[in-house]
């Protein structure tokens, strides 16, 4: 579905159901470099059990129009934005690695329109190494190619499709690729910039899920533990043997997570 947000198109995938406003919301948000594809197997669920679906692109990314936003903080803002567009008083938030910050922002900042954020592929703060950002910024393919190997633990790999004949890091390849020019470093330099995640963590009262992959080069699950004591009410549920791309390697564990906690 198209929604105008700050006088821009933005879309967002209803998970094959017409949206219905008055149904409780889940919202998920995509990772760096990517959009609402990354989200199928569990924004159709959610939308075919009960829920108002919005698997967003985020502006600049995916079939979202506007000028990219250069900070956690702005992409917070533009979400509850969204939210009005859509008609949405409180929402469940559901982010992937740059797009769990944007939901910890936003649960911090806008309490009263997230009902629960789960954190998939997560750590706060989120560094990103200078030969990376560099990469990102000069070298676009080398970069896409760095984040491509070190997105994936053995099962992307070796060819662990759950979907026979598909080659999970090819397909996640190519959703990179697909990215304007820009939105990696863009993205990347968010993330890198965002340094008041264990403050916002303090802020959130609503209930917390983190699922964390236990291969995961990009976040390290190590980092969980501190990050779900700096909160409220937080949970961890661990997949063994993902990388960070989670929703990939194991988009069953990752649904069944979600359900457990917000279903």
């Amino acid at each position: 579905m198209e929604l105008t947000v700050n006088n821009t198109k933005a879309y967002a995938y209803s998970g094959g159901r017409p949206f219905n406003p008055e149904l409780p919301a889940v919202v998920f948000i995509h990772g760096a470099e990517n959009d609402h594809s990354v989200w199928v197997l569990q924004s159709r669920w959610f939308a075919h059990h009960g829920f108002a679906v919005l698997a967003l692109d985020l502006p600049g990314h995916g079939r979202s129009e506007g000028a990219l936003l250069p900070s956690v903080e702005a992409q917070a803002e533009w979400l509850v934005a969204l939210l009005d567009a859509a008609g949405v008083q409180a929402a469940a938030l559901v982010g992937h690695s740059m797009g769990s910050l944007i939901a910890l922002e936003t649960a911090a900042r806008f309490p009263e329109r997230v009902r629960q954020i789960a954190l998939i592929g997560t750590a706060v703060p989120m560094p990103v190494s200078e030969a990376l950002l560099t990469a990102a910024r000069d070298a676009r393919p080398k970069a896409d190619g760095m984040v491509n190997v070190w997105s994936h633990g053995p099962r992307g790999a070796i060819g662990g499709n759950t979907v026979p004949g598909m080659w999970m890091m090819g397909a996640s390849l190519r959703l990179m690729q697909r990215a304007a020019p820009g939105v990696l470093y863009n993205d990347l330099n968010a993330c890198n910039a965002y340094q008041q995640g264990m403050e916002a963590a303090a802020q959130a009262q609503c209930p917390v899920l983190l699922v964390v992959g236990s291969r995961d080069m990009m976040t390290s699950p190590r980092g969980a533990p501190k990050l779900a004591a700096a909160m409220k009410d937080a949970r961890i549920a661990a997949i063994e043997g993902s990388g960070h791309a989670l929703m990939a390697e194991y988009p069953d564990a990752v649904l069944d997570a979600l359900k457990d906690f917000i279903a």
